[in-house]
């Protein structure tokens, strides 16, 4: 038997018509591999058919006139398979096709239209029908609840505890007790940051980054494996208060988008095994998907307080597939989350919650902002845009390098992990600490303090951090350094304080950041990127405005929000959620033309260097993912060329023995079968495809015939519901035990297929490009495509070919292996393809 050997792959091309049995037309294969091939699918052997003559060219490949020189030649024009197989490839792209294989699961959003599913839907009631609406709304808004509450304490947990620090802190630096403050702000991180990287790297390892990265993969269609459970949930709520309360370039907005993922699929499950009966109708992977997304929303929502951002966020970067009733709600998660969070702010007002405040919530705010455009604020905003979008892009093939070298020291085992962790804190730790002391101190009549700014601040929260200065001075960098990213973004971002921030304390803040945020990304504890990146563009958009002084009439604070916002384009490579999460964070609507034409900027230049930040973190995570673009070569090869260039499919017979279901499940990891039907000797038909859990849970149950014959309608249904073909299919050592424990009298029995087929999988014809077909597959989030022949004839070839996605591009969606040429179309068991892995279908 041919096909390959990957976990899951599904092989799904259907061959065009067939020759008669030895013909020289029929695809080339020995005889022990045509036996297997229709032992497999069920055939009956057939008698020998005459040997008939040779016509081949030079190069070995048959030529179809030739064929047709002897009698009956039209219809043994019709007789010859379409989809032919040629041990030689015609496309050197070809060539890279089943190189790589991921070993990822797939999932299956398309809805599986067999006889139980349709029956399902048909014996529903109006009052089961508005149940199952109304659990998904009500799901949506205990995902925003929930995320909205965490979020709010993670954000009373990080202001008061970083609070408490820098307060402590300080007091020992005025004393004069320096040593004794540094080593007191050392100690304290480490600590925060032990706790933080135990948990990561002994309960729940896929807890570390931002999660950000395996949701973008999950909603195209990529099962990641550890992701959205309960001990990931927990280890990212304390991890992420630990992480950003010691002290580190990071931040919580891309944990919180992972707690909002992982709300969202616990809530989805029901509790496990003892959910409540109405739950089942959540028990699938595409209400799943949409519940996620709404998670993800929430997150976004609840690290910026932008619901309207939050929502373009999951639109623009993380979800593959859209509609408009998922667009309703995931806008209704994000305004429950806003409403969790202003009632955290009135409550916590005044101070009732320690140092909490609005602080941890509202970054910016320039309602009361007067913001006047003139045509020599082009060119300094244009120059924003332009370095931000050169330095996003030198961040992201920066951070790829160190990424690359981190997996490396992660792989070594757990003490690695830890002391990796431990080294980047106490390098933070230092550089925080002890950078203060390098800048002089500034007087505070000159740095444009307003009546209600304290200058000096001592103690608590403020723009004029008093450190080590005397009386009426402060240390400018000691303000940014010396806080939470919060407070330190804040205070940047201040307007009305062009003399604030010296130059040197400016590009001093700049460097540190880009270093902490080149290292600090990628060790073991929660993390965000997106705090570390407003802080460097907001440092570089000050930095412009000082430089460019004679040409700015706009506040330096707005050119911080500018550089903030150039610089995360350079780098996430997002406009439209961005623009959005920027206005609803300044809450004036004059910045929205100078944002979005910054924004369409530093995009434009990012992307004429390297791809996104987050596509490199799949790249290295070997995650499969499929791109929307195609590449351009895709237009010229049709997807029969693909499937001609692959082993034959596994095929299955409507009534099929027990002994050869079996058989096919033991050698072959596919996740689904064509099932072929002959209602009438001569004529053979595509009945369907059938999934590798369904097969699993009919043998589960032994649902046996003791003869070969089709089933009623109601035989089915009398032992199998929706609700059973819904369960995953085990795969490993659970497997092989279900299918050891089947009799050798079971063997000899038959399945009928029928009830567990879906009748109407997609399908295109072997002409469609490979370009079209991957739209096609891509944007109705398939995870198999069958691939069928132009002409029909009088029989469909029982013999499938087995068909491999691969991709190419440039070295970042390579890898050091080498470029691949993608060329997706369908998918196996893992559903989209990436750079260094691929499908077979």
């Amino acid at each position: 038997m041919t096909g390959s050997r990957d976990q899951g792959a599904v092989q799904l091309s259907l061959s065009s018509l067939s020759s008669p049995p030895g013909g020289e037309s029929q695809p080339a294969m020995t005889t022990t591999e045509e036996e297997q091939s229709r032992g497999l699918a069920g055939a009956e052997p057939g008698p020998p058919a005459p040997p008939e003559p040779e016509c081949k060219n030079d190069d070995g490949v048959e030529d179809p006139e030739s064929t047709t020189a002897g009698g009956g030649g039209g219809i043994r024009l019709l007789e010859q398979p379409l989809l032919k197989r040629s041990t030689t490839l015609t496309a050197s792209h070809l060539a890279l096709v089943g190189a790589k294989v991921s070993h990822i699961e797939s999932l299956d959003y398309e809805i599986i239209e067999n006889d139980l599913f349709k029956h399902d839907w048909r014996s529903r009631s109006n009052v089961e029908v508005l149940q199952y609406i109304f659990l998904k709304w009500a799901m949506a808004f205990l995902v925003g609840l929930l995320t909205g509450v965490i979020a709010s304490l993670i954000n009373l947990a990080n202001e008061n505890i970083a609070g408490l620090k820098m307060l402590q802190m300080v007091t020992l630096v005025r004393q004069g007790r320096y040593w004794a403050g540094f080593f007191y702000f050392a100690g304290a991180n480490l600590a925060l940051t032990s706790v933080a990287a135990v948990l990561c790297v002994v309960f729940a390892p896929t807890a570390a980054g931002p999660g950000i990265p395996e949701i973008k993969a999950y909603l195209n269609g990529i099962d990641t494996p550890n992701m959205f459970g309960a001990p990931q949930l927990i280890v990212k709520i304390i991890g992420s208060i630990c992480a950003v309360s010691s002290g580190m370039d990071l931040g919580k907005e891309g944990p919180l988008v992972h707690i909002g993922a992982c709300l969202a699929n616990l809530l989805s499950q029901g509790g496990g095994e003892g959910r409540r009966r109405w739950l089942r109708y959540l028990d699938n992977d595409r209400d799943r998907r949409d519940l996620i997304t709404c998670g993800a929303s929430s997150g976004v929502c609840a690290a910026f307080r932008s619901p309207v951002g939050g929502v373009l966020f999951a639109l623009e970067e993380v979800a593959t597939w859209w509609r408009s009733a998922l667009l309703w709600r995931t806008f209704f998660s994000t305004a429950t989350v806003v409403v969790v969070l202003r009632g955290f702010i009135e409550v916590c007002r005044d101070g009732r919650c320690g140092m909490f405040g609005e602080g941890g919530l509202i970054i910016f705010d320039v309602s009361d902002v007067a913001v006047r455009y003139h045509v020599g604020d082009l060119l300094p905003v244009t120059l924003v845009g332009v370095v931000g979008g050169v330095l996003g892009a030198l961040y992201n093939h920066a951070l790829h390098q160190v990424l690359r070298l981190y997996n490396l020291i992660n792989a070594k085992g757990r003490l690695p992990k830890l002391a990796l962790a431990l080294a980047v804190c106490a390098f933070t730790s230092a550089g925080l600490y002890l950078l203060p002391f390098a800048v002089p101190c500034t007087r505070c009549s000159g740095a444009g303090a307003g009546e209600q700014q304290q200058c000096p601040t001592v103690g608590q929260s403020g723009n004029f951090k008093q450190f080590n200065c005397p009386d009426g001075y402060y240390n400018d960098l000691a303000s940014l350094l010396h806080a939470t990213n919060v407070d330190a973004t804040r205070n940047i971002f201040s307007t009305g304080t062009a003399g604030e921030f010296r130059l040197d304390s400016l590009l001093i803040f700049f460097a540190i950041y880009c270093v902490l945020g080149l290292i600090t990304f990628g060790i073991a504890v929660p993390s965000g990127l997106f705090l570390p990146i407003i802080l460097m563009g907001s440092a570089y958009g000050r930095i412009t405005a000082l430089l460019l002084a004679r040409l700015v009439r706009i506040d330096h604070g707005l050119y911080a929000v500018l550089g903030a916002a150039a610089l995360m384009a350079g780098s996430m490579r997002m406009t439209v959620s961005l623009c959005v999460i920027f206005l609803e964070l300044t809450n004036n609507l004059l910045l929205l033309p100078i944002t979005m034409f910054v924004l369409l900027i530093a995009k434009t230049v990012g992307d004429a260097f390297n791809p996104s930040i987050y596509e490199i973190i799949l790249d290295l995570k070997g995650l499969p993912f499929l791109d929307a673009k195609p590449e351009p070569w895709m237009k010229d090869i049709a997807v029969g060329e693909l499937a001609a260039a692959k082993p034959r499919a596994v095929t299955l017979q409507v009534v099929e023995k027990v002994s050869t279901v079996v058989e096919v499940l033991r050698s072959t990891p596919h996740n689904g079968f064509p099932v072929l039907d002959r209602p009438r000797p001569g004529v053979s038909e595509l009945h369907g495809l059938v999934l590798r859990s369904h097969l699993m849970a009919v043998l589960r149950k032994r649902w046996f015939l003791a003869e070969r014959r089709r089933t009623e309608e109601w035989e089915a249904r009398e032992r199998f519901s929706s609700t059973d073909l819904a369960e995953k299919a085990r795969t490993g050592s659970g497997m092989m035990d279900e299918l050891d424990s089947i009799t050798p009298e079971e063997m000899d029995m038959y399945i009928d297929l029928h009830p567990f087929t879906n009748t109407t999988p997609y399908t295109v014809v072997e002409t469609m490009s490979v370009a079209k077909a991957l739209v096609l597959f891509r944007t109705c989030a398939l995870r198999h495509m069958l691939i069928i022949p132009k002409f029909q004839g009088p029989e469909v070839s029982d013999e499938f070919t087995s068909f491999h996605i691969s991709y190419c591009g440039d070295p970042y969606k390579a890898g050091p292996e080498g470029t691949q040429h993608p060329c997706c179309v369908s998918s196996s068991g893992k559903q989209k393809e990436s750079t260094l892995k691929e499908r077979s279908i």
